[in-house]
This record gives C-alpha cells, sequence and structure tokens, in this order.
C-alpha cells in the first residue's frame, strides 16, 4: 500500500479533490434557490440539507431535484475516479487499483455532501450519495443495500431507521459480494471503504437515533407531502 500511495499519490490525491468538490455541491440546497425559494433547508424542519427533509418541508419537487442530483453526483464522482485509474499515467490498472480509485472517490464524494466547503460545511447525511457510489461500483451491493431500506421502510414507514440499517448492512453486503469473487486485497479495500462510509451516514444520524429511543422520530407519508 506504501509503494502504491508512492508511485500514485498525485493522481490519487486529484481524485480525492475532484470528488470532494463533487459531493460539495448539495442538490436540496441548490434546488431551492433553482425554484426561487428563499428559505434554507437548513433552518427547516431537521435542519438536514437531504431529499427526507426537502421531501417533509419544500415539497415533492425539491425533492425529486434533491434526489436525482445527489444521486448523480454519487455516480459521476466514482465514474471520473474510474477513469483516473485508467489513464496512461497510471501503469497499474488493475482491478485492485481501479477499486482503489473508485472507493476513494465515493468516500471522498461523501464526506463533500456531509461537510459541502460551498455552503459552510453544513449539508445531508450521505445515504444517498453513498449508494450510488455503489450502485457503479459493485450493483450487486448496491442491490442489497436498496433491498435492506425497502424492507425496513416498509416495516416501520420511518426514512432515518432504514437508513441506518442500510449504512450497517454496506460493509456486510460488500464482505460478501467481494468474498465469492475476489482476492483478499481487494475484498480488505471493499471491506474497509464501504464500513467507513457507513459509519459516516450513521454518526450524522445522531440526532435521528436519539429521536428514535426517545419514540419522537417521525413517520413519513408520501401522499401527504405537497
Amino acid at each position: 500500500m506504501f509503494e502504491f500511495l508512492e508511485k500514485y499519490w498525485l493522481p490519487l490525491l486529484f481524485n480525492m479533490i475532484v470528488a470532494y468538490l463533487i459531493g460539495g455541491i448539495n442538490s436540496s440546497i441548490v434546488a431551492t434557490k433553482f425554484l426561487g425559494i428563499k428559505e434554507d433547508i437548513r433552518n427547516l424542519g431537521s435542519g438536514n440539507a437531504g431529499f427526507t427533509n426537502a421531501l417533509r418541508t419544500m415539497g415533492k419537487k425539491v425533492a425529486i431535484l434533491a434526489f436525482v442530483g445527489d444521486f448523480t453526483k454519487g455516480v459521476l464522482a466514482v465514474f471520473l475516479g474510474i477513469r483516473i485509474a485508467s489513464m496512461d499515467y497510471i501503469t497499474d490498472s488493475s482491478l485492485l487499483t481501479i477499486k482503489i480509485f473508485a472507493y476513494t472517490a465515493a468516500l471522498m464524494c461523501v464526506l463533500g455532501h456531509v461537510y459541502p466547503c460551498f455552503f459552510g460545511f453544513r449539508g445531508g447525511k450521505g445515504i444517498l450519495t453513498a449508494w450510488a457510489s455503489s450502485l457503479l461500483i459493485d450493483w450487486r451491493v448496491f442491490l442489497i443495500l436498496i433491498t435492506v431500506f425497502l424492507i425496513v421502510f416498509a416495516c416501520t414507514k420511518v426514512v432515518s431507521i432504514a437508513s441506518i440499517c442500510a449504512a450497517m448492512s454496506f460493509p456486510i453486503a460488500s464482505f460478501i459480494v467481494s468474498y465469492l469473487t475476489a482476492p483478499t486485497a481487494e475484498v480488505i479495500v471493499s471491506v474497509a471503504f464501504s464500513f467507513v462510509m457507513g459509519l459516516i451516514v450513521i454518526i450524522k444520524h445522531k440526532s435521528n437515533i436519539i429521536r428514535i429511543l426517545n419514540g419522537t422520530e417521525k413517520k413519513i407519508s408520501i401522499n401527504k407531502v405537497n
């Protein structure tokens, strides 16, 4: 790993910066400005600049734009990470190298979404962006995360509980999928990065966890949203 970093630190750093900046474009905030809404979503509802709070406080139009934007930037960041890893400068474009660049891009994009430099480092919770990045890295992991989310949400009608469960399943899903098909080094990379991304999402749900334990976390009903 040290040899890898010594050899490719410059393109890896470039990959990290690009991914972070892409992640920092907060779709909920941009969508409200695009639609001419003066209120800052971070001052409404839960204070989170993400899809669920947008749906509750701003309505379906902002929520849809937020969903599409947050999902797209996760895919875009990983796509660019893979392209950077495939440049002629990278003489060792093995699957392991590509995964390192892809997961690094995914992690930095999530960090950019959570702590955006463009918006005072107050962003969202990263669940959608993390999902999107997993789609391009390994669609099987993505399907597991979506399945976990949908099952838990169908049972609880609470987005935060479903999101936390999906985040907890991220490293587990990565381990199961990669262990069956990849060498040990790739398994370690996949599990390590997905664990960190899942942990970030869970930490950002700290206030939700407190409300869940207190029994005050709100359920969501799409039919009741304007």
